[in-house]
């Protein structure tokens, strides 16, 4: 790899990139949407279980993602480069994995299924890892130019929004079945038809990251004074915790995953219990995304002008106003109207597709604050970390949504849910997304501070530390 021309890259580039996270969400989109519903509804595992088995799994990913992360930054290039190998190798099992996590076993016990649900989860997650960890740094080889970044931001938003079309829009249509109840027909999860589809999107899965290592290049090497031999993960690890700037973007990532899963998964109980319409539940998509569509074409112009934590600052504040009025609205009887819920959604939707379509942008600003800190491309630790936060934020709305659902006695063996419970549904399906929204807020406006003038001091820095 070369550090000569990484500035302009061309539309294969931006594409075979966006591509990377596509082939992860086609199945990180399930987890958010159906995981939760088919362990409780289909395997028949209790909510306090899953709040466990979640737990469970962080705690083995808080000793498997950094040492992932350090195994990459300690390895050689190779003639494909430091990233790309490490995504490709790891797709196929990431796919099976999938596969299994949604395929119900016949004639197991309860307890069986918790075991069976720990194996295949946990296998999952370390597979997501090591296709993440590599995916998430490899923008930062591709290009060094700060608006090429933000590009390549933009265009992994985009094939995030791609790929999680299938779980979102599609299945919900599909993968339910009409059963009769005392009081009439109502839609229940078919486990046969969700394992037919988590089939094909694995499929699917394999052949998008088989295109994606075709189409994208490393163009940024390692510092010139930097070799893999003199590699000190220790230290590493000390630096990132002064990195001050990182840390807070990661309290920023892990808030918003967790507000985009808690509201992912509540939601299409939401749809099917209280408003009795799952179909509908994949317009929350189309009403979260669309938003991102009409941003992305003057987005290069809004962060050129004012700054990305300007932008996501104002977006995030706009979003967290529109979700305490979703919440306020549920002591009225226009709750009873899914599409005025829907109507909110894409207002929420709009606040949150400034941070959205920016923030692996702004992971790659604090990766090159850490090489300022250390005169070191350690893109793989930096990133580990990262992406483990992440996981905090999923692990907190992974838990978070049975716990919840614990608490106001939903009972996923029931064809049909008791009233009271219907009627809570709405309240922990705005009012938790409207806590998380406003944290959010906080954190990035006083806790980030790599503001646009402090980005183009660190630019300045940057230029003449490499020199």
């Amino acid at each position: 790899m070369s550090n000569k021309n990484t500035g302009s890259i061309r539309a294969v580039d931006r594409f075979g990139y966006a591509l990377g996270d596509m082939g992860g969400i086609l199945t990180f989109s399930l987890v958010n949407s159906f995981l939760t519903m088919f362990y409780t509804d289909i395997l028949g595992i209790a909510n306090a279980s899953i709040v466990v088995l979640m737990l469970v799994a962080r705690i083995w990913d808080a000793v498997n993602d950094p040492m992932w992360g350090a195994f990459i930054d300690s390895r050689k290039p190779t003639k494909h480069g430091r990233f790309r190998p490490y995504i490709l190798a790891c797709s196929v099992p990431l796919a099976v994995s999938a596969f299994f996590m949604f395929f119900k076993v016949p004639n197991l016990t309860q307890g069986q299924y918790l075991v069976y649900a720990y194996i295949t989860y946990i296998i999952y997650g370390m597979m997501y890892t090591g296709v993440n960890i590599p995916y998430g740094s490899l923008a930062s080889v591709i290009t060094d130019d700060n608006i090429e970044r933000s590009s390549l931001s933009m265009w992994r938003s985009v094939g995030a929004g791609v790929g999680g079309l299938p779980a979102q829009i599609l299945l919900p249509l599909v993968v339910y079945s009409t059963v009769t109840t005392a009081s009439g027909s109502i839609k229940v999860l078919d486990g046969k038809k969700l394992s037919i589809a988590v089939g094909c999107l694995s499929i699917l899965t394999i052949i998008t990251f088989f295109v994606h290592f075709k189409l994208t290049k490393e163009r940024v090497g390692v510092t010139k004074n930097q070799s893999q031999s003199s590699y000190n993960p220790l230290r590493s690890m000390g630096l990132l915790i002064k990195n001050k700037p990182f840390l807070a973007l990661c309290g920023v990532s892990m808030l918003l995953i967790c507000f985009q899963m808690y509201t992912q998964t509540v939601y299409n109980y939401l749809f099917k219990n209280y408003f009795e319409q799952p179909g509908l539940y994949s317009i929350v998509t189309v009403c979260t995304y669309l938003p991102m569509a009409m941003f992305i074409p003057v987005m290069g112009k809004l962060v050129a002008k004012y700054g990305k934590k300007e932008i996501c600052t104002v977006g995030i504040a706009f979003a967290a106003t529109i979700n305490i009025a979703m919440y306020l609205i549920g002591f009225t009887a226009l709750s009873k109207n899914p599409y005025l819920f829907l109507a909110m959604t894409f207002l929420s939707g709009a606040g949150q597709t400034f941070l959205v379509l920016e923030i692996w942008a702004m992971v790659m600003d604090v990766i090159d604050y850490h090489e300022l800190l250390s005169g070191r491309r350690e893109e793989g630790t930096a990133y580990s970390v990262y992406s483990f936060a992440r996981k905090l934020g999923q692990t907190i709305a992974g838990a978070g949504v049975p716990a919840v659902l614990g608490i106001i006695g939903y009972d996923g063996t029931l064809a049909e849910q008791p009233a009271q419970v219907v009627e809570k549904l709405y309240g922990i399906s705005t009012l938790v997304p409207s806590i998380i929204l406003i944290a959010l807020f906080v954190l990035l406006f006083f806790g980030y501070k790599l503001s646009k003038s402090e980005l183009e001091k660190l630019r300045s820095k940057l230029e003449k530390s490499r020199e």
